[in-house]
């Protein structure tokens, strides 16, 4: 087969780096309105999400949401939403993007125990589906498009 990154890039595909944690989580740079932040990517986060702490470092207008958050080892979570955002992950972006907001206490004290640096939220399942992911482990490289 063609080399991947050839097969894509004439797909229109971005390609953005990642780098794998001392805790095999896959880390990924990415800006939401204009502010570079540190996240973790994640295919089985059904939404990406920032912590409470992180709505002014972001500018977000979080407004109320009925909606509970749950993931490892946390259920029930109370959360808010943050609509029509940017987001830009290396060269790929897209606008009018939502965001859940809740309390990312417990993910970046489970990164700490191991000596991780904190992250400030998760993309999820809804940008790699958006932007039609494909995530080449082995290179880690994450291709948008």
């Amino acid at each position: 087969m063609k080399n991947l990154h050839e097969v894509l890039k004439k797909e229109k595909y971005k390609k953005i780096n990642f780098k794998v944690s001392k805790t095999q989580h896959l880390l990924i740079k990415a800006r939401i309105n204009g502010v570079l932040g540190n996240f973790i990517l994640d295919t089985g986060a059904s939404n990406s999400c920032v912590g409470f702490e992180s709505i002014e470092l972001f500018n977000l207008k979080a407004g109320k949401s009925k909606t509970k958050a749950s993931g490892a080892g946390a259920t029930g979570m109370l959360t808010k939403i943050a609509k029509n955002n940017s987001l830009k992950i290396g060269r790929w972006q897209t606008e009018d993007f939502h965001l859940v907001v809740f309390d990312m206490t417990h993910v970046n004290q489970a990164l700490q125990q191991y000596k991780a640096k904190p992250v400030d939220g998760i993309i999820g399942a809804d940008v790699l589906l958006e932007g039609k992911a494909i995530i080449d482990y082995y290179n880690h490289c994450l291709y948008l498009k």
